[in-house]
């Protein structure tokens, strides 16, 4: 037989327990019925995806577990109760999310001044172009103080990111350097006083389509134009829509170059590209949605680059099989050769070795020798095709012509770091 005192406590639990549900119960419901930047457009223009913000899941509300029946005593015994004192319940209160940062209003219009022009030598766009780029933050060095170290060979024709960062960062700059950038971040980064390296198609009437560097240093929204230091054509202006159409023949590739000053600023300006991982997450969906929609050799040249920098080789090769297998685009190869196959312009693997690799690290090492033969053929003096040739004989076990194809890629370039370790693992 249980006290009467306990008898009163667990008839007073059952009470506040049912109030408790019925208070849970009546907060669910009233919250259920609460209510609840710009890609760079390509020809023709097309609206930048905004990036997708998912809403929270909220999880069910769990009922709160029935109290354990009283089992009642046969007799009773009479008790006066003595009241007690029950705070009344704390309101369910869901916390509001915290505000989400305004976006930036960019002004209509915005320069980069005090940057000196140079025009270039012959195919010392990269040099003149990291040069300026520099000169922005006081350096005096121009394309004869740099060229030396980036084109040690006269017949060099290509200079990659790779290498102009690097040069950068020799200097003791910070450089951020990416893939998938868009005219929002361009001009975030030109309002700031940050003049942006951009890699593009180039075509002239004489010598066809090329690879150009150039600096971005304004632009003007009421006209729709960057301005820019080309080092060919001079200072010039640019048609968003027609920029971004020269500039996604290289995945929209930019290079940032400031003084380490600068780190806070820029990270502000980057936003989430500051996170490496997110930056090329992003790069790959929006290379996905653009293959997708243009259908050409381009945007599957610009999806491989980007499933091969997520670590997937074999589906960057499979891209890039539809890449060469695409129909050529004229306006871009005016000049393509008789003897050229596939869908991307002729010289594209002077300055794309997306291909290259994926292909080596599948083992289409015969594809491989046959792509660098037909740089070679136009560029005996290409360090990039000897190197990748030198990884295909490797793995075709042709260990003596892997050495020869690494030792010219070295003369070539002295200071080609993968080069100099391929033939020293051989």
């Amino acid at each position: 037989m249980r006290s009467p005192a306990l008898l009163v406590t667990a008839a007073l639990l059952v009470g506040a327990a049912a109030f408790g549900v019925a208070r849970f119960q009546s907060g669910a419901e009233a919250w259920a019925a609460a209510p609840g930047q710009v890609t760079a457009p390509a020809l023709p223009p097309a609206a930048e995806p905004a990036p997708v913000t998912p809403a929270p899941g909220e999880p069910e509300p769990i009922p709160e577990p029935a109290p354990e029946p009283v089992e009642p005593s046969p007799e009773p015994e009479p008790v006066t109760p003595t009241p007690v004192q029950v705070p009344p319940p704390t309101p369910d209160v869901t916390p509001a999310p915290p505000p989400a940062a305004p976006a930036r209003v960019l002004p209509a219009r915005a320069s980069v001044t005090g940057i000196r022009h140079e025009y270039q030598r012959l195919n010392n766009c990269g040099p003149v172009t990291i040069g300026m780029a520099l000169n922005r933050w006081g350096s005096a060095l121009n394309q004869y103080d740099i060229a030396p170290t980036l084109k040690p060979s006269k017949g060099d024709v290509n200079v990659s990111p790779e290498e102009l960062a690097a040069f950068a960062r020799a200097q003791g700059m910070d450089v951020h350097l990416a893939r998938g950038g868009d005219r929002t971040l361009l001009r975030s980064l030109l309002a700031s006083g940050i003049p942006v390296i951009v890699e593009t198609w180039f075509v002239t009437p004489d010598s066809g389509g090329m690879g150009h560097y150039r600096l971005l240093t304004g632009y003007d929204d009421r006209a729709g134009q960057f301005s820019a230091l080309d080092s060919y054509l001079g200072p010039l202006r640019m048609d968003y829509a027609k920029f971004d159409e020269l500039w996604r023949s290289f995945g929209r590739t930019f290079l940032i170059v400031t003084p380490p000053s600068k780190r806070a600023a820029l990270a502000g300006v980057l936003g989430w590209r500051a996170d490496r991982a997110q930056e090329q997450a992003r790069a790959l969906r929006g290379a996905e949605r653009e293959a997708e929609r243009r259908n050409d050799a381009v945007g599957f040249l610009t999806l491989g680059q980007a499933q091969l920098e997520a670590g997937d080789a074999r589906a960057a090769a499979r891209t890039f099989d539809r890449a060469f297998a695409a129909a050529p685009d004229r306006t871009l190869d005016p000049t393509r050769p008789a003897w050229v196959q596939g869908g991307l312009p002729w010289r594209a693997l002077w300055y794309s070795f997306g291909p290259l690799e994926a292909y080596t690290r599948t083992g289409q090492y015969a594809r491989v020798l046959t792509l660098t033969g037909a740089v070679l053929r136009s560029v005996p003096t290409h360090e990039e095709a000897h190197y990748w040739r030198a990884r295909a004989l490797t793995g075709l076990g042709r260990t003596a012509e892997a050495q020869a194809a690494y030792r010219e890629a070295l003369r070539l370039r002295p200071g080609y770091a993968e080069a100099r370790q391929g033939l020293t693992a051989l």
